[in-house]
């Protein structure tokens, strides 16, 4: 039986009067893809907020477990969830250094690995060998993922001037390079085009199959979501009014009526 990656108990987040996530309960595994859908306002990004340390939740647990650990993220900051947890999270937003080089963009994703390796900056300073070894590490993984995405021969362009999917691929790569037990992706086929939508599902299912990882995948296009996802969660006013596979949500009637519609063949919803 496989273990439970993530544990969301309850989950209650309040804005004085307003509830953004409304006792929400709901399990992720380890190397499956969860997807969260719903309406725009539906509490989706909100309940990454809360994940992640950006926002502390009113009420609820969010427990992680892996490897004999296990974290109450609730009440853990921000930094710790990243670094001691290791759950990274991607934006709607692009946020690269867009001035510094592609393969820069993934070595600095890298910087708590370093700074330990470095003894917090002594033995980076002194060459001692620990520090050089991991300064090859680092540059091993990044290659590695620039590899993975097609962006290997581009490692010294501005990440800016990359095109807008293949920014999108190496924000994913950078969060990898952070080496996640849980990669929490929020709308990253927002702007692609459909070959660039068919190589992010390509990039997301290989590292559900080859990394020991979780996604929680926050999209509004369907064709992704119904075509790589194991689970689907579905909220609608911050409460989650269904949940099953993707075969299981496309016929509920409940699901349609809130936010599929009529038909649900593929495509954007």
């Amino acid at each position: 039986m496989m273990n439970t990656l993530l544990s969301v108990e309850h989950l209650t987040m309040r804005f004085s009067g307003l509830i953004a996530i409304d006792d929400v309960s709901f399990r992720a595994q380890p190397q499956q893809i969860t997807a969260i859908i719903g309406p725009n306002g539906a509490g989706k990004t909100t309940l990454f907020n809360c994940l992640t340390g950006f926002y502390s939740p009113t009420a609820g647990q969010l427990k992680l477990c892996y490897e004999e650990k296990s974290f109450l993220l609730e009440r853990l900051r921000g930094f710790e969830i990243t670094r001691d947890a290791r759950v990274v999270r991607t934006f709607q937003n692009i946020r690269l250094f867009p001035a510094m080089s592609v393969l820069e963009n993934l070595i600095v994703a890298q910087h708590n690995q370093l700074m330990r390796a470095s003894g917090f900056t002594f033995k980076g300073l002194f060459g001692f060998r620990s520090y050089q070894q991991a300064e090859r590490a680092a540059l091993d993984l990044a290659c590695y993922w620039l590899e993975r995405i097609d962006l290997l021969n581009y490692a010294d362009t501005p990440a800016g001037s990359l095109p807008y999917g293949a920014q999108r691929k190496l924000e994913i790569a950078r969060a990898m390079c952070t080496c996640p037990k849980l990669l929490c992706l929020d709308e990253p086929a927002a702007g692609l085009n459909p070959s660039e939508s068919l190589a992010l599902s390509e990039l997301l299912l290989f590292i559900k199959q080859q990394h020991d990882v979780g996604i929680l995948l926050i999209e509004h296009d369907m064709q992704v979501v119904m075509d790589i996802s194991d689970h689907i969660i579905v909220l609608d006013y911050g409460r989650k009014i269904a949940q099953g596979t993707p075969a299981e949500i496309r016929v509920n009637p409940v699901v349609i009526a809130a936010y599929l519609g009529e038909e649900v063949v593929g495509g954007q919803a």
